[in-house]
């Protein structure tokens, strides 16, 4: 079964760090872009962060450019985001995604979203 599972979110203060994770099962990361959205309440969804899998490139929404760090490990087919310096403003829902060609096929695989909170 292809799983995203998430973890690694909570309640934490103003100026504070969370590292996300995702650890993938059933497929394995390598050759797949990562993407990381968040969803505040009342808000779209939106992309924030994004590495390419063909020469590890990486992008940053400017809200949180300077504070986040995307990243993965193949060896433990994991993905993270590390949350630094947090802000209320950065309190949402963080889903990551997977997504990548595997011959013809796209695949796009979603986790089921982690929780941060941030207080102020």
């Amino acid at each position: 079964e292809v799983q995203l599972q998430a973890s690694g979110g909570g309640l934490v203060q103003a100026g504070g760090s969370l590292r996300l994770s995702c650890v993938a099962s059933g497929f394995t990361v390598d050759n797949y872009d990562i993407v990381w959205f968040r969803q505040a309440p009342g808000k779209e969804r939106e992309g924030i962060s994004c590495i390419s899998s063909s020469d590890s490139m990486t992008y940053y929404h400017d809200s949180v450019k300077g504070r986040f760090a995307i990243s993965g490990d193949n060896a433990k087919n994991t993905v993270y985001l590390q949350v630094n310096s947090l802000k209320p403003e950065d309190t949402a829902v963080y889903y990551c995604n997977v997504r990548g060609y595997q011959g013809d096929t796209l695949h796009d695989y979603w986790g089921q979203g982690t929780q941060v909170t941030v207080s102020s």
